[in-house]
């Protein structure tokens, strides 16, 4: 393999990813301050993690009808900047409508950069995709291990947790003054729309990339389910207080950090489908040990092995779909993975966390054990489909 570039472009795509992830990740933090400042319930603070999803899945089904109008780069930047928009109007909400109107704007507008760096991002590197999409979470988990602390520290100086928010437009502003100029890959609009809507409609993405698109819901909602609950779970079953829970949850980002590093490496030497087999493997050796537990210490060493195996399920699935994709479809791939992710987001968690109100958490966290089979399954089953497939497009071209 060729030796892997990073040029300007890709240095603007891994900040923009961290600049995302940040913006997505501090929902979390900053809702208990929403909640007693607004007086919500747990019902209703949960809204704007609905509403950041349900963005994040409208943006997934518009993102590359947008890029084909008015091109990548008004798509690229303004998806930007809505999320910094949104952050602001989130902080400085007074009533919950406007914040979760915020979170909804976070989560359209602001996965419209999400969809065009994914795209830009396989369509630059080609073959060599997985270890620019890796590297890429790389910065997008430091990133999102960022938010509670900035959180944190905004309310331990006095500045309130809002400037937590308002940092989005400095990011922003810094960015664009710095990377403004640097093209984007194919980021020139169509023409004539009509005619893009017909070559599109006469080329459809293969089955292949809807079985990767499937393990892609699994994975997203296993990463986010651990995201949103490990804390509980380790307060109420492994007997950790509420702090200690809170901050055991950073060995889970940290082990994504590890893990995602460790995958850019393997990229440059193994496929895209076997490390991903491999990291579903990984989830279901340590997610027993985490869930079946009593013992913190236990408790811990699970949640860092589910981590490292985490870590690499979303970015190896990306690179692998984007990969079967042709590259006319890139935008459209892209926009559709993101709808995925959206959809796991708003669902599975919420999903979880009612199963919790009935049958107890621990039981409830079952439902990840049964993910991971199956993301296991989907990704064996779709990797010999993609074999296949590469077989059958051997033979023709013989033929030829």
């Amino acid at each position: 393999m060729k030796t892997f570039v990073r040029d300007r472009f890709t240095w603007l795509a891994y900040l923009m990813l961290a600049y995302y992830a940040y913006g997505q990740s501090i929902l979390g933090p900053i809702v208990p301050f929403l909640r007693d400042e607004l007086r919500l319930n747990y019902t209703v603070s949960a809204f704007h993690l609905s509403a950041f999803a349900i963005g994040m899945m409208l943006s997934g089904l518009t993102a590359d009808r947008f890029a084909h109008r008015w091109g990548r780069r008004i798509v690229f930047w303004g998806g930007g900047a809505g999320l910094a928009v949104g952050a602001v109007l989130l902080g400085l909400g007074q009533n919950v409508f406007v914040t979760i109107a915020s979170s909804f704007i976070m989560g359209f507008i602001g996965s419209l950069l999400l969809v065009m760096i994914q795209a830009t991002l396989s369509e630059h590197y080609g073959i060599q995709r997985a270890i620019a999409l890796t590297e890429a979470n790389i910065a997008a988990a430091v990133a999102a291990t960022l938010s509670p602390i900035l959180v944190g520290v905004g309310v331990s100086i006095g500045i309130g947790w809002q400037a937590s928010l308002y940092i989005c437009v400095l990011v922003w502003g810094i960015l664009a003054l710095l990377f403004g100029r640097v093209p984007l890959p194919g980021s020139r609009p169509t023409a004539d729309v009509s005619t893009t809507s017909e070559s599109s409609s006469q080329e459809s993405l293969p089955r292949v990339f809807w079985a990767y698109w499937i393990v892609v819901f699994l994975s997203v909602a296993i990463e986010w389910c651990m995201i949103f609950w490990a804390a509980d779970f380790m307060e109420k079953v492994g007997g950790l207080s509420k702090e200690a829970s809170a901050s055991a949850l950073s060995i889970f980002f940290l082990a994504v950090v590890i893990g995602r590093a460790a995958g850019s490496v393997l990229a440059r030497k193994v496929d895209s489908g076997t490390l991903l087999l491999i990291a579903t493997v990984i989830v279901l050796v340590g997610f027993p040990v985490f869930w079946l537990s009593r013992t913190p210490v236990f408790i811990i060493v699970g949640l860092f092995i589910c981590g490292l195996g985490t870590a690499n399920l979303f970015p190896l699935t990306l690179s692998t779909a984007a990969g079967i994709a042709p590259s006319s479809l890139a935008n459209t791939a892209s926009a559709r993975i993101s709808l995925g992710s959206g959809t796991a987001i708003l669902i599975v968690p919420q999903v979880l966390g009612s199963a919790a109100d009935q049958i107890g958490i621990q039981n409830a966290y079952g439902i990840i054990l049964v993910f991971a089979g199956l993301a296991a399954a989907m990704t064996y089953y779709a990797n010999r489909m993609a074999k296949r497939r590469v077989e059958v497009v051997r033979n023709q071209a013989s033929l030829l």
